[in-house]
């Protein structure tokens, strides 16, 4: 059986840098082939134009579809849905979908359109990804133009709730796989790491916050997440139902126009290479244990197991971690390599420690 085909639902209000990380890492895609679905309601030419125009086959005109009819989660069944299948029955389907949802969009009844019959055995929720203002969260406002919320929530015939931002707020934390904290240029090192802690403990347990400027994330930290979020709704609503409420005061807005070139230096990757292992769950809890300690985003690659001809092929988000046997190694010598990646400041001998012990 075919296997699904992976989507990213990408949320946070207007103004976060949600396309900002879309063209990031559509400049970034590495040959994957990306169709995108935008629903940021009231800026839409806006985001379209941009995502347009950026001249790579991994988004040409034919692989973007805009939702104009208002707030995604609204129109599930009348918008969302065929969206999908269009794509989904396309010759040639997308190897990766990235949802860009409106910045008033509940996300949870958008993952849970997931389950719908008519495409719940053909695409997954790869993960969500909650982009954040780092700035304006930090202030207690959650949004840079408060103002510009308010005509996108009136300019919006369809959409059918009035939730305080503070509570649309908490709901993004709590259904995110990821939360992403942009703009953190803007924030002095002590404020970021506060924020960071402040996320994290309001977030589920597992879910990386990440801090960044511009959106410049690594695709293979982005995509890849293997959430199936669509299947785990139950701890998401628990998540929201524990979050504490920020005090949205309505500060005065900050209006900073830094500009600057991000690439990937807030992130890293390097490689561990040890003998043969032997046992794979052993070893497979050992490594949760390694991600757990360091906050290590992402690790993969291989392992040699006594006795064993084939080769485990190991994949990690977070702490869950993955183990198949897929190949024999062959005239390839019997090694183990791994590949971990998190942001800059791992202790690398520590790492390769624990993962050589």
């Amino acid at each position: 059986m075919r296997s699904k085909i992976p989507a990213t639902v990408v949320t946070g209000f207007l103004g976060a840098g949600k396309t900002t990380l879309i063209r990031h890492m559509l400049d970034n895609a590495n040959g994957k082939r990306i169709a995108l679905i935008i629903n940021e309601f009231g800026d839409l030419g806006v985001d379209g134009d941009i995502l347009k125009g950026c001249g790579d086959e991994t988004c040409s005109e034919d692989d973007i579809m805009e939702l104009s009819n208002g707030c995604i989660c609204c129109t599930v069944a009348e918008d969302f849905v065929p969206t999908l299948e269009a794509l989904l029955d396309r010759e040639t389907p997308p190897d990766h979908i990235v949802i860009e949802t409106s910045g008033l969009a509940l996300p949870q009844p958008l993952v849970r359109a997931f389950q719908w019959p008519e495409i719940s055995t053909r695409v997954t929720v790869d993960g969500v990804v909650t982009v954040v203002d780092g700035k304006a969260v930090s202030d207690g406002v959650f949004a840079s133009n408060l103002e510009a919320i308010d005509a996108q929530r009136k300019a919006d015939e369809n959409l059918d709730h009035e939730t305080p931002l503070s509570e649309l707020f908490a709901d993004q934390v709590a259904c995110a796989d990821m939360i992403v904290v942009n703009k953190t240029d803007l924030l002095g090192p002590a404020e970021a790491e506060a924020l960071t802690a402040k996320l994290t403990s309001d977030s589920r347990p597992g879910v990386h916050v990440v801090k960044t400027s511009m959106g410049a994330l690594p695709v293979e930290v982005l995509l890849g997440q293997g959430a199936e979020s669509e299947a785990n709704m139950a701890g998401r609503d628990e998540a929201h139902h524990h979050h504490h409420d920020h005090d949205d005061d309505g500060h005065d807005d900050h209006d900073h126009h830094h500009h600057h070139d991000h690439d990937h230096d807030d992130f890293e990757t390097f490689v561990v290479e040890r003998g043969e292992i032997k046992d794979a769950k052993a070893f497979a809890e050992q490594v949760a244990d390694v991600i757990r300690e360091h906050d290590i985003l992402r690790l993969k690659g291989f392992a040699a197991v006594e006795g064993k001809p084939m080769r485990l092929t190991l994949q990690a988000v977070g702490p869950r971690v993955d183990t198949y046997f897929d190949q024999p190694f062959g005239a390839n010598p019997r090694a183990t390599r791994l590949v971990v990646i998190g942001q800059a400041g791992l202790d690398h001998k520590a790492i390769e420690a624990a993962l050589k012990a």
